[in-house]
């Protein structure tokens, strides 16, 4: 089942990519608006494609979106870069909402222990609706892919991360590639 995933996750972020710069170039905008937004639902669309024919593979809406998921893993896609850079650069926008939720709930325990001021159950009154009903045991693969309408996809890796609270840094207790770097896709 991993070649089997290795190989159709890969190939479900190169088509979303192709499908965005498609989007981008039929309005003939200035800006890149059309291929962020187009990016980041055909991301979840293509990956919901490939992986729906492979054994075990179920899915779930989550903030509108469709995550898979195979066995007690979600998959979940992140692009982290516009430009060819380590995954180790990878940084979330904001470090509270669903994304951060999700990384928080369903990611790997930190490394390092935050100070334990007793304001956990504070956290945990706000968490995401979405992410409050999926099962506790649920464990998150992120999909981390650099990727640009230029260029196409240059990386992908996937793995687990934790989210620093204070920077919005992933850092990732295992991640190992899915593309090799520097080897641009759908330019």
């Amino acid at each position: 089942m991993a070649g089997q995933l290795a190989e159709t996750v890969p190939a479900c972020l190169v088509e979303a990519h192709a499908r965005a710069r498609h989007a981008h170039e039929g309005v003939h905008t200035q800006t890149l608006e059309a291929y962020g937004h187009g990016l980041h639902a055909a991301q979840y669309e293509a990956l919901a494609a490939g992986l729906t024919p492979l054994e075990g593979v179920t899915s779930r809406r989550l903030q509108g979106r469709t995550v898979m998921l195979i066995g007690s893993n979600a998959i979940y896609p992140i692009r982290y870069a516009k430009k060819d850079v380590p995954v180790t650069e990878a940084r979330l926008r904001k470090a509270a909402g669903f994304r951060a939720d999700l990384i928080r709930r369903h990611g790997p325990e930190p490394m390092q222990q935050a100070f334990d001021l007793g304001l956990d159950e504070l956290d945990e009154e706000h968490v995401h609706p979405d992410v409050a009903l999926l099962p506790p045991d649920l464990r998150l693969v992120i999909v981390a892919y650099a990727c640009s309408m230029e260029r196409g996809v240059m990386r992908i890796e996937w793995g687990s991360a934790e989210l620093r609270r204070e920077d919005r840094y992933l850092v990732w207790h295992h991640h190992e590639p899915l593309l090799p770097p520097a080897t641009p896709r759908a330019a």
